[in-house]
């Protein structure tokens, strides 16, 4: 294969002090949350934190200023991509903004036509694509398995984000619905943790309902 096509992904830009904040804090969240990770997944989701930190790498200007390409679009766009590092980078990018919103916004998230569990679903699917994709590439094949871990523990992620963003948050009755609503939709470990923290001991049932 030729070597120009195995250049599908770029390295993130870091910076250390952020690098350090993010690697610590979730160092702690994943404790908190029984989550093991491989240190190369570790390492790529704190340089996604620190890379995404700057407003300019995490939205995309457009003539209106700057916004979020909607995941159906970026969907469409692999699809439909010229080439393979076309199609890689942006089922990398389409990863990468659904653990971004589904971990930090969230709460947000509830106001909009969909909600956190279709960014698990669409995130989960696009980190599983690029990792089948890049078993092809010679450079891929040593991040496949960073994707394959990415794309299997998807809402571990998201919690392990939310339990970052909430530290410092306390438990309202509001902030305890909505982790209640969180439950429901993605079966979330640390969202069940919170609930019976609060003493509220979710059913299995209420799933199930809204699975089916």
């Amino acid at each position: 294969m030729n070597e120009m096509t195995e250049e599908p992904l770029t390295e993130l830009e870091t910076v250390e002090s952020l690098q350090s904040f993010f690697h610590e804090s979730m160092d702690s969240a994943m404790a908190a949350n029984k989550v093991v990770l491989d240190e190369r997944t570790a390492h790529y989701v704190v340089n996604l934190l620190t890379l995404f930190s700057r407003s300019e790498a995490f939205y995309e200007m457009t003539p209106e200023g700057p916004a979020l390409r909607p995941l159906a679009g970026m969907l469409a766009d692999a699809i439909d991509a010229q080439s393979e590092i076309e199609r890689n980078t942006t089922l990398q990018r389409m990863g990468d903004v659904s653990l971004f919103m589904a971990g930090f916004f969230a709460d947000g998230l509830r106001r909009t036509p969909v909600d956190v569990d279709y960014y698990v679903y669409m995130g989960g699917g696009a980190y599983y694509s690029l990792s089948v994709h890049l078993r092809t590439t010679f450079r891929g094949r040593a991040l496949c398995d960073v994707f394959v871990e990415l794309a299997e523990k998807f809402q571990d992620m998201v919690d392990i984000l939310n339990e970052m963003r909430e530290s410092a948050r306390a438990m309202t009755d509001e902030n305890l619905l909505r982790t209640y609503e969180l439950w429901v939709k993605t079966g979330s470990r640390r969202a069940a943790r919170l609930l019976r923290k609060s003493g509220v001991y979710p059913l299995a049932q209420a799933r199930v309902r809204y699975e089916h």
